[in-house]
């Protein structure tokens, strides 16, 4: 019996120590959880940084609009055709000078000799094409259009040797001094006139008024 009690007292205290030493344990898991919350309550929270705005693109400088290089002419040179004749620069006016001086006799008198030479050229060209294009076409339609063709140029060629005889009355009025005045008036006919049309016997003034005439009487 009193082995019994002993081994009883033995349980009881084992019990006991297992006991305490889980109590133990609760106590010190309430201790470190306790001091885990405290640490997460005590800890303050990291405030996080607001994002950063992406800087807005840089817009590409506009480009400055750069004016364009003067064109380096140097000396100014007149043009090289006068009228219907090429190749003969227009006459430069000397201030004062005296109106169709032998300068400008000189200057009038090449453009209308070129003038009549080119035009000789062409109908030369015109008779020599016909002689040598002229051909009995078996298609009527064929010969049909080949005889306007000719009767094209022909016209042309007319109107061409008419202007010719113009030039060559003009060349006389050079030759007499009478050139470069108006027939009507008397006036001078001015030099930029007479270079786009050298053949010219009236003053602007008197070819207004002769037109007008025209259009009244047709």
């Amino acid at each position: 019996m009193a082995v019994k009690k002993k081994a009883v007292k033995s349980s009881t205290a084992a019990r006991k120590k297992t006991a305490a030493k889980k109590t133990v344990k609760k106590a010190a898991a309430k201790k470190s959880t306790g001091k885990k919350t405290s640490a997460k309550k005590k800890a303050p929270a990291k405030k996080t940084a607001p994002a950063k705005k992406a800087a807005p693109a840089k817009k590409p400088a506009a480009r400055k609009k750069t004016a364009p290089a003067a064109r380096t002419t140097g000396s100014k040179k007149p043009l090289a055709q006068v009228g219907p004749v090429p190749g003969i620069a227009p006459y430069s006016e000397k201030k004062g000078e005296e109106y169709m001086n032998d300068s400008q006799i000189e200057h009038f008198r090449n453009i209308l000799t070129a003038w009549k030479r080119s035009l000789m050229e062409e109908v030369d060209r015109t008779v020599h094409h016909m002689q040598d294009d002229a051909a009995n076409f078996p298609d009527p339609n064929d010969r049909a259009t080949q005889e306007s063709e000719f009767s094209m140029e022909l016209r042309a060629r007319d109107r061409e040797r008419k202007l010719i005889k113009k030039i060559e009355e003009s060349i006389r009025h050079l030759d007499s001094n009478d050139f470069g005045y108006c027939e009507a008036c008397g006036v001078e006919i001015g030099v930029r006139r007479l270079e786009a049309r050298p053949t010219a016997t009236l003053c602007i003034d008197c070819k207004i008024l002769d037109e007008i005439r025209e259009k009244q009487m047709g």
